[in-house]
Formats: structure tokens, sequence, C-alpha cells
């Protein structure tokens, strides 16, 4: 048995949708030649659509009924198509078949052209790589690649796998990872990633993240789990169609006896199929992921996108979800005869070799802003801890702390500048020159530009937003005030973020949190929803959450959750319209007003209807 069951799914999943078109339109074809009596057969042309349109639904009802005693849409279905055969309605019979496999292909397509966004990206996967060794360049399948190995990258080249820049320069298209539109240049020492394209010059790179680490295979994972079916709200339209299974045998049943005519009674059963009940809900969730797709977010379950709709309040993180996540140079200060801008190019000289995260802030800050080369530095020293001295054009040059200075005198009034910098979360590097102090450049992790607009977008969807943060209550406070989040907890370990998220639940509330963190981690598994950063956050927290962000463009996130409310609406509003014009077929039906041939037309018809307004909401924009 075991063995024919699995011939008979084979046999079903035979062709895919090119099959399942032919067969309709051939069905479609047979239907008219039927009805209007065009071509002299031998037998009905409707047999035609039954035989194709309708055989596929018989046996998928009766594999489901022996593996798992599976009462869905299908049997009801089945058993309309068998009765309508057995009292010579062969066209009522045909017609079925051909709407309902109509209805599924167009939810076939309707899912298929919203995953189709994201399952680019494993097109996308390089399937060599040009790996460099002593005996020359050798290609290599890309799976093979270890962490370490260099690799040469041709122009309209895919990169194999993530790295960092050794040797060369380009420009590189990563719109599939981040959504920039324009490609980004990369020099030496810049990180790029897997399935981003080479727009031009060959260069070489050192592999860092390989096989399932890098980040096509990863954003592949997100994209793999994907599965809308495992929506609550799917589970409950297949619970009503198992009941609606049994009232419409009974309604049928109870018709024939009473009025005594079987064709009122087929007739109940053609319309009673719940089709549209079944169908039109995982095809709005589909349709909503694919439109998330396109706003740069990964849904990993389409239950996610439910329970989005349902959200009260939403909780940030700050480092790197509010802010970039990167220090940069926010206010440079002079308290000698040096300028300001002498400051700043003395430190940037001086740093400019060095390895710390701040140093290259300010070098690479420097350059952005002033457009000026930077002065060659000689007898450069980096002390751990402390900071960094050079020779710049013949003076000797030193930045960074307190300690790397203790023979410098600072004078309260700066230390006073310097406090007011330090409570709003900044960090100092004192700048002197030939031992004498002659300012300091504060860097700041800078608020994202867009998240104030966001923040003020989320509030008039009546969402509550919220900081959660380890920061100082001042830092906090800062970031809070500029993007326009009342309710601020600051010095919050992950366990804190945890219990925090906890007492909103405990008071009637569902949550969201994001973040990009390790950190963030228990309190996106904890939250109603969890959103990680997929670009800049750690592979933990995005395992974590049901939803990433890949380009981290957190100024879509009102969108994703307004989409997620007219996502509930849609599937509200087709539930009604299924539900209601099935009674009133049944109605009519019952009454004898409908036939079967009619009452197929129009219940199947509503399908369609409710797949077509699913099917909106991938191009539906937040107004």
């Amino acid at each position: 048995m075991k063995a024919l069951i699995e011939k008979l799914e084979g046999f079903l999943e035979w062709g895919g949708i090119t099959k399942d078109i032919i067969c309709l339109l051939l069905g479609g074809a047979s239907l008219v030649v039927s009805i209007f009596d065009l071509i002299p057969l031998p037998f009905d042309a409707a047999w035609i659509a039954i035989i194709l349109c309708g055989l596929p639904i018989i046996l998928e009802a009766i594999i489901g009924l022996v593996t798992a005693f599976d009462i869905k849409a299908d049997v009801l279905v089945s058993l309309a198509l068998v009765a309508s055969v057995l009292i010579g309605e062969n066209f009522a019979a045909g017609e079925v078949a051909f709407i309902m496999q109509l209805g599924a292909l167009l939810e076939e397509l309707t899912v298929s052209k919203a995953r189709a966004g994201i399952e680019k990206l494993i097109h996308l996967t390089p399937r060599t790589a040009r790996v460099l060794t002593e005996n020359g360049a050798k290609i290599i399948p890309a799976e093979r690649v270890v962490v370490g190995d260099r690799i040469r990258v041709l122009p309209g080249e895919t990169i194999p796998v993530d790295g960092v820049i050794v040797s060369g320069q380009t420009s590189i298209n990563q719109a599939i990872m981040t959504g920039e539109s324009l490609p980004v240049d990369k020099v030496i020492g810049d990180e790029v990633s897997s399935g981003t394209v080479n727009q031009f010059g060959a260069f070489e790179m050192k592999a860092t993240k390989v096989g399932d680490d890098s980040s096509i295979q990863r954003m592949i994972r997100l994209v793999q789990s994907a599965d809308a079916e495992k929506a609550k709200i799917v589970g409950l339209a297949d619970r009503w169609a198992t009941w609606i299974v049994v009232i419409a045998l009974s309604a049928a049943a109870l018709t024939w006896f009473f009025t005594g005519e079987i064709i009122r009674a087929v007739t109940i059963l053609v319309v009673f199929c719940p089709c549209a009940l079944v169908l039109a809900t995982p095809t709005a969730i589909m349709a909503s992921i694919g439109n998330a797709t396109k706003h740069g977010f990964l849904v990993r379950e389409g239950d996610a996108l439910e329970r989005l709709a349902n959200v009260s309040k939403i909780t940030f993180d700050k480092t790197g979800t509010l802010t970039c996540g990167t220090p940069k140079v926010t206010a440079v200060d002079s308290v000698s005869d040096f300028t300001q801008q002498e400051v700043y190019a003395y430190a940037a000289a001086a740093e400019q070799l060095s390895e710390h995260p701040l140093g290259k802030a300010i070098a690479s800050c420097y350059k952005k802003q002033s457009n000026a080369v930077i002065a060659l530095a000689e007898q450069f020293t980096m002390l751990p801890g402390e900071g960094v001295t050079a020779l710049v054009n013949g003076k000797t040059v030193k930045a960074g702390n307190l300690k790397l200075l203790k023979d410098v005198p600072i004078s309260h009034f700066v230390a006073a500048a310097v406090g007011k910098y330090l409570l709003e979360g900044g960090t100092v590097i004192y700048v002197s020159v030939d031992e004498i102090l002659a300012g300091y450049i504060v860097l700041s992790d800078t608020v994202r530009q867009e998240c104030a607009s966001m923040v003020r977008e989320i509030c008039e969807l009546g969402i509550q937003p919220v900081l959660l943060t380890g920061d100082h209550p001042n830092a906090a406070n800062v970031i809070g005030r500029q993007v326009g989040i009342q309710e601020i907890h600051a010095n919050c370990l992950p366990e804190d973020k945890l219990k925090q998220i906890g007492e909103f639940q405990a008071a009637g509330n569902d949550v969201c949190m994001i973040g990009d963190g390790i950190n963030d981690a228990p309190a996106l598994k904890k939250a109603n929803v969890g959103i990680a950063m997929g670009g800049i956050g750690s592979d933990i927290a995005v395992d974590a959450a049901d939803i990433a962000l890949v380009d981290d463009e957190i100024k879509e996130l009102p969108h994703l959750l307004a989409l997620s409310k007219k996502m509930m609406k849609t599937i509200k509003l087709n539930l009604a319209f299924s539900m209601g014009l099935n009674f009133l077929a049944i109605t009519l039906a019952i009454t004898g007003i409908l036939g079967p041939v009619v009452g197929a037309l129009v219940h199947n018809a509503g399908s369609v209807v409710v797949i077509a307004n699913s099917a909106l909401l991938l191009r539906w924009k937040k107004s």
C-alpha cells in the first residue's frame, strides 16, 4: 500500500505547473465543446475535464484519507464530482473539477510569485570559486572553500564566500543583500559578502565565512523556513473545512430524504465545497510574505505576521538598532592655540595606522569630512588600553585616554566640558602635541536618520514604542529624545530585557522586540514577535527572531506593521465572503432554484475572487 501511495504522489507531482496549465486548457476547451456541442464525439466532451482536472482531486482525497484520515475540502469536492457523474450531470462535474483546479493554480502562481523575490537568493548562490594556490589559480566548488583561502574575483563574477579584500579595488553591486540601488566602492580592508556581484576590477580576498556561515547561505536558511501553512489562521480554516464536510453530507442527505430530488442533494455538495475558505487564507499570508520581502524583511513564519497584527508595544534595543552601531566623530574641540581642524588633522594622522575601532573611526571620519590628505606618521606606537603616539610633521602627537596623557595637565574647565559628552554616552579621545593638550575628539554611536519619522509612524498605528538598553540612563534619554520614545528602560542586562517584556505581556500586551546583538536573543525569543537586524545582527539574534530585516533599513518597519494588519483584514474579508456565498448558494440549492451547473459556477467563481483579492497584497503599500 505504501509503495502504491508513493507512486500516486509522484504521479500527481509530475509535470508541475506546466502540466496543470495544459490540463486546464484542455479541460476548459472540452467544456466549451460539451456545452455547445461543437464537435461530434462518441462521448460527452466534459469527460476530458473530469479526467484531467477531477481525477487529481479524487486521488489527493483518497491519499489524505488513507494515510492520515485527513478530511479536507478535496473530500467534499470528490463526493460532488462522483455524485454529479452518477446522476448524469457530466458538465457540472467537469465544471467543478475545472474551476477547483483553476483556483488551485491561481494559488500556486500567487505563492510562486510571492516567494520569487527571496528564492532568487538560492539561484544566486555561486557554484565555483577561483582559489589562489602555490601552483596558480584553481577553480573549485564554492562549498570546498575554507576560511583563510585567498580568492580572486574577476569583473562580473558573483562573490563565492564572505571575506575581506586584500588586493585591488572595485565596485560591488550588493542590492540582493542590502537593497542599495547603487554599486558600493570597495578597497583593501573592506568586507564583501557572498552572493553580491563584482561590477568591475579584479580583486583578491581572504575568505572569512564559508559554507553555511556565509551571508547568502544564512539568508537561504531563513527563506527555507518561511512556511505560511504554520499560521494558526490556516489551521483554523482546515478545522472548519472538516466540519463543513460533515454538515454538507448531512444537509444533502436530509434534503434528498424530504424532497426526494437527488439533484438538489448533489447541488448542495457542489456549492458546499469550502474551497475559498481553505485556499484564500494561505494565499493571503504568502502574498504578504512576498510583499514584506520586497521591503527588506525575511519572514520565517506566516504565523509571525498574524501575531504582529496584534502587537500593542514594540521594544527597541539601542545600539545597532536605533543607532548605526559604529562610532563616528560627533565633536572636535580645541583647548589651545591650535584650531579645531588642526587638532582633528593631528589626531587623524596619528591614528591612521591604528587597528583600534576608535582610531579607525577618527581617520575614516576625517577623510570623509575634510577631503584632505592625511599627513604621514612616523615612529608610530600603539599602547594597548591607552592610545597611540606618532611623529607628525616633526611634532610628537599623542591620542588616547587620560592614562596616555598622565603627564599632560588637564584643567577643570576642560574636565567639565568633557563631562557633558561623557554623560551623553560619548567617548573622548584627548590629543596632545609636544606634551601640550591641544584638544579632544568626541566619538558617539549616531542615531539613524530615519528613526524619528519611523517612531512617529508607529505611534500613528496605535503601537507604543519602548527603549530597552544596557546604556547609562543619560545616554538612553538622549537617544530617546532624539527619536521620540517616551518610555525608556536603561541599564538593562539580557535578563532585565527578558523580565520587562514578560511584565508587558502579563499586563495584556502583545510585544514585538527589535534587536541585533547576542544579548538580545533571549528577548527576541520571549517577545510575541522578534525582529532581528539581519545585516549587522549576530547569527544568534537572527536565529532567535521570527523576522529578519536584511538591509537594516528600519524605516520600513511601519510598512511591515501596517501590512500585518492589512493581511488580517483581507483574511477576515475572504472568510466572511466565502462563508456568506456558501450559505446563500445552499439556500438556493435546497429550494431547487440553483442547479449543479450554475451552483458550481457561482461557488467556485467566489473562490477565484477571494484568491485574486489576496493576490492584491503583493503590491499593497502603506499610504
